[in-house]
């Protein structure tokens, strides 16, 4: 059994993200994990963003294809490419933190098209998107309020341009559609609001309330890895 973690949108280098938490895991279970990289975000050989969201689908599938078991950990955007990847047999449970469970049909665009203060993204050039408006001091305050000065600075360097079809493309599939899942509901969360999450968590098998704000698997591991260990718990009973 791993821990596959799909990273939001517009970022690169999920091991960076994820690092706080694996190192944790690791340190208590001995259970390995592994970030999958989006060719949406140029984590691909070009280095530039390359495809949209079905071609992140596939890349999860390659991860899953070569995992004897996996939980699937999505966040944010991670939970749409989680959707679309489709059912799989190595996926034993999913976790999502402050993320989505989108219906068949559903574009990312279109799930954070309601937010009363949406995060701003413009056009970047060459069918890419960019967030716009924000430097490192900004972005720190609305995604990673809970961190030090130094964590959101390192966070702001691994802000990326990403393909615009990671957000018009609808998802064809659902797969978290009966699939044991839970949902982390970030409470303190400024980019996305607590009600969005709400609604998308009550499709979970169940809800967690956690003080944090977009990013707990950084800021409190040791709630992420709480959950994971329940999961590994009932994946091994």
């Amino acid at each position: 059994m791993e821990i596959l973690f799909v990273h939001g949108a517009l970022v690169r280098d999920g091991a960076w993200w994820w690092q706080p938490t694996a190192d944790l895991l690791s340190e208590r279970t001995g259970i390995r994990s592994r970030a999958v990289a989006l060719p949406s975000c140029g984590e691909c050989p070009s280095g530039r963003p390359d495809g949209g969201l079905v071609e992140d689908a596939a890349a999860l599938r390659s991860a899953l294809d070569d995992s004897d078991g996996a939980v699937v950990v999505g966040h944010s955007y991670g939970g749409t490419v989680i959707a679309e990847a489709g059912q799989h047999d190595a996926v034993a449970h999913l976790l999502f933190v402050s993320s989505y469970l989108p219906d068949i049909g559903s574009a990312q665009a279109a799930i954070m098209s309601d937010e009363p203060d949406p995060v701003s993204i413009g056009p970047a050039g060459d069918g890419v998107l960019a967030v716009a408006g924000y430097d490192a001091e900004s972005f720190g305050a609305r995604f990673l309020q809970d961190a030090d000065r130094d964590t959101q600075r390192a966070a702001w360097e691994r802000v990326t341009e990403q393909s615009a079809g990671a957000f018009v493309t609808p998802t064809t599939a659902a797969a978290w559609q009966g699939v044991d899942s839970t949902s982390l509901v970030c409470t303190e969360d400024r980019s996305t609001t607590v009600g969005l999450q709400r609604r998308h968590a009550a499709r979970a098998t169940r809800s967690v309330d956690v003080p944090t704000g977009h990013h707990p698997f950084i800021t409190r591991p040791d709630l992420v890895v709480e959950q994971l260990e329940l999961l590994l718990g009932s994946a091994t009973a």
